[in-house]
């Protein structure tokens, strides 16, 4: 980390602390260690009472402002995403199925270079009245949004039952015709997927088998990962695991090295 002097120190980073030393990002000096309690009052005050439409519209402002306060020693970058997906998780109702911050990974450049921009001081008279300058902050807000709408539109094509049924069958098929699954492991998993949650009694059923065969077809199933259950007697979900996402979600992750 970067002194105020420039010269590098050597800090321990406690999970949850506010930074006590001042700092240097890049060629940016953020506020005062000692200022932070008061900037992040005013932080509160003025993103917590808001409204459904002014929450969606201030979420990038807001990711911004925590950003250029840097109240961390580290990981501020990580807390601004979280925060933003929070904020839009409990405002839209979006239930976790997408996420901005998937977004903002997929157009890093872009993204550091708006959130640089709205670091600058303001440009000119009719660039808003307080230090920083407004109309980067209303061109990081159109970005911000846009990539939320992208991925709104991603995941609704990535989802879609009719598509989504066939991808994780034809998985279950391959995986069959490889031994690792029992053939009629596509059973189970269809009629879930029909469900969203199959009840016990009626997996015994699902494959189209004997009891204790079915049960040995669920066995497994769970030792791969593939389904979850809140208690032995609960109903069969699908877990979704994420060593499974390039094939039944294909590029929900970023390939690696990419």
């Amino acid at each position: 980390m970067d002194g105020e002097s420039g010269n590098r120190l050597r800090l321990r980073v406690i999970p949850g602390d506010f930074r006590r030393q001042d700092v240097r990002v890049g060629r940016r000096v953020p506020i005062s260690a000692g200022a932070l309690p008061r900037f992040l009052a005013r932080f509160q005050e003025v993103y917590s009472p808001l409204g459904k439409m002014e929450t969606i519209l201030g979420c990038a402002a807001a990711h911004h402002r925590l950003l250029w306060l840097h109240p961390f020693a580290d990981g501020n970058g990580i807390v601004a995403r979280l925060m933003s997906h929070t904020m839009l998780l409990e405002t839209l109702n979006t239930g976790g199925v997408w996420s901005v911050a998937r977004g903002l990974a997929r157009n890093v450049e872009k993204y550091r270079a708006h959130l640089s921009n709205c670091d600058q001081p303001r440009r000119n008279d009719l660039d808003g009245r307080g230090t920083l300058s407004e109309e980067a902050l209303a061109e990081f807000t159109r970005f911000f949004l846009k990539v939320c709408l992208d991925q709104v539109i991603f995941m609704e094509s990535l989802i879609r039952p009719d598509a989504l049924r066939t991808r994780i069958l034809l998985w279950a098929e391959e995986e069959a015709r490889l031994g690792r699954l029992a053939a009629a492991s596509g059973r189970v998993l269809e009629a879930i997927l029909y469900r969203g949650e199959l009840p016990r009694g009626e997996a015994d059923a699902a494959p189209g088998k004997g009891k204790r065969q079915a049960r040995r077809i669920v066995s497994v199933l769970f030792e791969r990962g593939i389904l979850v259950s809140d208690g032995p007697r609960a109903p069969l979900r699908l877990a979704f695991p994420a060593a499974l996402a390039g094939r039944w979600l294909p590029g929900l992750f970023p390939e690696v090295g990419s």
